[in-house]
């Protein structure tokens, strides 16, 4: 038996509780890596996938918190489905995700694709460094990051065009600047 659970914490890190979960079990687990080579997932919908548990669960939360615009959904790579973002939009709820997908960005009308200069990392990648940011690692330690941002308009899955529209997305990339060195803080006693 599998569970996908979404859980609510307060901005200081205080769990409120599950705000959705979803319960499934599979008929078959061998062979799935397999079965996914031979399969072009970018054309199956999503109601079929899975992953669709990612927008159930984004549903099922905004109906128990009532208030989507307060809310900020934070999830892993698996999350990187071009219909999550979509559905968070058109709830009118944010999100940060760590994104797997290289996806095409749109390019200027005339322009030619090529290389991958027109997909979402490439823009990223030319984007300057905006500063950094220091980030406490437990009680002494502090990481020190670089960080690059950049609004990117990005195209659904090539398979997926005619049904959802090009979404004005936020990439974010941090980069922990030498992590051998991670800053000790002092404890403030001599």
């Amino acid at each position: 038996m599998l569970m996908h659970s979404s859980l609510a914490v307060t901005l200081g890190g205080t769990p409120l509780g599950l705000t959705a979960a979803k319960c499934w079990t599979r008929t078959k687990f061998k062979g799935t890596w397999t079965l996914k080579r031979h399969v072009n997932s970018t054309r199956v919908p999503i109601e079929t996938k899975e992953s669709y548990r990612w927008l159930e669960n984004l549903r099922q939360s905004m109906a128990l918190v009532g208030t989507p615009d307060r809310c900020v959904h934070v999830a892993d790579r698996e999350s990187d489905i071009y219909e999550l973002f979509c559905l968070a939009q058109d709830l009118g709820t944010r999100f940060t995700v760590r994104v797997q997908t290289n996806r095409l960005d749109a390019t200027p009308a005339g322009a030619e694709r090529r290389n991958g200069a027109h997909r979402v990392f490439a823009q990223l990648s030319a984007a300057p460094w905006a500063g950094h940011h220091y980030v406490a690692i437990g009680q002494d330690e502090t990481a020190c990051l670089h960080v690059k941002f950049a609004a990117i308009q990005t195209l659904p899955p090539v398979g997926k065009q005619k049904r959802y529209s090009p979404q004005l997305l936020t990439y974010i990339q941090a980069l922990e600047i030498d992590p051998r060195r991670t800053v000790r803080r002092s404890t403030g006693s001599s």
